[in-house]
């Protein structure tokens, strides 16, 4: 939403006590935090099956929040990063295929980074946005369902991640449209904007990539390269579907 963060908090339960576990999880999550000035000030420990809530709180310019309601017909639609590369590591994860460490989709899945200077850089720049945690057209679609307004995509111009280059087509779709995991922003801007919020992108290190605009017919639409157009459904990770939600189906890439 554009905040600053300033604290955050840790609820944890823990099936039993892994000193060398939680002695890694601490390490992460504190780098995480101290790079972003962010400090852990407090939550709760206690026994259970493993899980792991952190909520942060930050603070932003009073009216410059970057909501999910505010996207506006004739707007940009705006993507930061690439796409897809964390989602095939959760279907090869599902597929019981495994990735060292260092390959690029499980370091997109295990090591998401915050895209907090661009939020910040955004505010009263952009109309509004939201991460994409569920899939591009599941998050697309609540922004769409708020605004009460419609998108039209360019499959070209969608950054989708290298390590998708071995995927065939149908999957390539699959992982970048319904995936999820990414977190990068997903945002719009009055398209006047398009210099400067390129240039914005530039400042902050973070590529950016404008894929579409905001529409007055409902729904979204996606323009293939040939030229052709489909109509898309706003669906992404299932939260509380089966195990073959959009994330999961896709098959091995090379």
């Amino acid at each position: 939403m554009g905040a600053e963060p300033r604290a955050c908090t840790l609820g944890i339960a823990l099936p039993e006590v892994d000193e060398a576990w939680l002695q890694a999880f601490a390490a992460g999550l504190h780098a995480l935090a101290e790079r972003h000035r962010c400090p852990l000030i407090g939550g709760d420990t206690t026994r259970g099956p493993l899980n792991v809530c952190v909520t942060v709180l930050g603070v932003v310019p009073r009216g410059q929040a970057l909501r999910r309601d505010a996207a506006r017909v004739g707007d940009d639609i705006w993507v930061s990063g690439t796409l897809g590369a964390a989602a095939w590591a959760v279907s090869a994860r599902a597929r019981g295929q495994a990735l060292a460490p260092s390959h690029p989709a499980r370091q997109r899945l295990d090591w998401p980074q915050p895209r907090l200077a661009l939020g910040r850089a955004l505010c009263g720049r952009a109309a509004c946005a939201i991460d994409i945690s569920d899939g591009l057209s599941g998050d697309l679609g609540h922004v769409l369902e708020r605004s009460g307004c419609g998108a039209a995509l360019e499959w070209a111009r969608i950054p989708v991640d290298p390590a998708l280059q071995g995927c065939d087509e149908r999957d390539r779709h699959a992982l970048v449209l319904g995936g999820g995991d990414d977190y990068e922003l997903l945002f719009t801007a009055p398209a006047p904007s398009r210099g400067e919020i390129a240039a914005l992108g530039e400042r902050v290190g973070t590529p950016v990539s404008r894929i579409g605009s905001i529409t007055a017919q409902p729904g979204i639409s996606l323009l293939r390269p040939d030229g052709s157009v489909e109509r898309i459904a706003a669906r992404g990770f299932d939260h509380f579907g089966a195990a073959t939600s959009a994330s999961a189906r896709p098959g091995p890439c090379a």
